[in-house]
């Protein structure tokens, strides 16, 4: 971080209106760093920590891209999308999920992602890409398939360090905690998400340029017709790369430019930070104002009655 620049400017807020009246309110911080992890904008406080959760995926990718797994197995970007996604586990995106395993020669059986509400099978679980991902290079590697989820597993401790070293720090000091589908997450601040994505789209490792290929390459993958993450990626033509996370965690990367946006909605709500997504995208100018109305009409307009509107800006620091 820069010396002597400001670390808290004001948070920004989404109001729910009804027929224009407020209804509710969510309270959001975000910054915006460049890949050299210098603080260029900021809403809220760039040290708040927080899990990453599913935006984290595109790192854990790294275990797949640079161990020669695409290669061995014969993936396609297709398939690398499908690792960074969160899916809807539709039947497309489940057999991508399969085409990974079978080329692997890995059973179904073998995913400990848990089965989600109203699906029959592992594969449909929103994090299956994910999970095949880590079992192909166990595959690869002869580690074992059974406790690939275990933080001490050596596939865990390849993703862990491949993070830390791009975040310049010991891996040990990155806080880990199980998230929902049974693989660790990490804990980190604001500042360092936005710093990852912004190294993302840097385009300086071959690793991470090869996701963002595949995931705007294959938007539909990544999360699916109708989601923010896909339709942003299909509007803006492979220059933006997204990623959702639980809890309000949205980032953001703007591809050949080294820049990183990292969103945190303090109540997790998910409406909010779409609309605050699109908001400050319209005022960076990483989207156009026709992009922005086109995705407003979608996660701004929530019915014919209720609407969700953003107050404040970001800050330069």
């Amino acid at each position: 971080m820069t010396r002597g620049k400001r670390t808290h400017t004001p948070k920004l807020e989404v109001h729910l209106l009804r027929e224009g009246i407020g209804e509710s309110v969510h309270k959001i911080e975000a910054v915006v760093s460049d890949n050299r992890n210098r603080l260029m904008l900021l809403a809220g406080n760039s040290q708040t920590a927080t899990f990453i959760r599913s935006a984290l995926k595109p790192f854990q990718a790294l275990a797949v891209t640079s161990s020669g797994i695409l290669e061995r197995y014969d993936l396609t970007e297709k398939d690398l999308a499908i690792i960074c996604s969160s899916h809807g586990g539709t039947i497309e995106q489940a057999r991508q999920v399969f085409n990974i395993l079978w080329r692997a020669e890995i059973a179904p059986t073998a995913l400990q992602c848990p089965i989600s509400e109203g699906k029959q099978s592992p594969l449909q679980h929103n994090c299956s890409g994910k999970h095949a991902g880590m079992l192909a290079v166990c595959q690869q590697r002869n580690w074992s398939l059974n406790t690939y989820l275990h933080r001490s597993h050596p596939v865990q401790q390849l993703i862990l360090n491949k993070v830390a070293d791009i975040l310049s720090m010991p891996g040990d000091e990155l806080i880990q905690a199980r998230d929902d589908c049974g693989a660790p997450t990490y804990s980190m601040q604001l500042q360092q998400m936005a710093y990852l994505y912004a190294h993302l789209a840097s385009g300086n490792s071959l690793g991470l340029e090869r996701t963002v290929r595949a995931m705007t390459n294959y938007p539909q993958m990544v999360s699916g017709k109708g989601n923010f993450d896909t339709e942003l990626m299909l509007l803006t033509g492979g220059s933006i790369v997204s990623k959702s996370g639980a809890e309000g965690i949205q980032c953001i990367g703007r591809v050949g430019e080294g820049m990183g946006l990292a969103i945190k909605v303090a109540d997790g709500a998910k409406r909010a930070k779409y609309a605050v997504a699109i908001h400050l995208l319209r005022q960076m100018g990483w989207i156009s104002p026709a992009i922005a109305e086109n995705l407003a009409e979608k996660f701004m307009k929530l019915t014919d009655h209720k609407r969700l509107e953003v107050i404040g800006e970001l800050a330069m620091v």
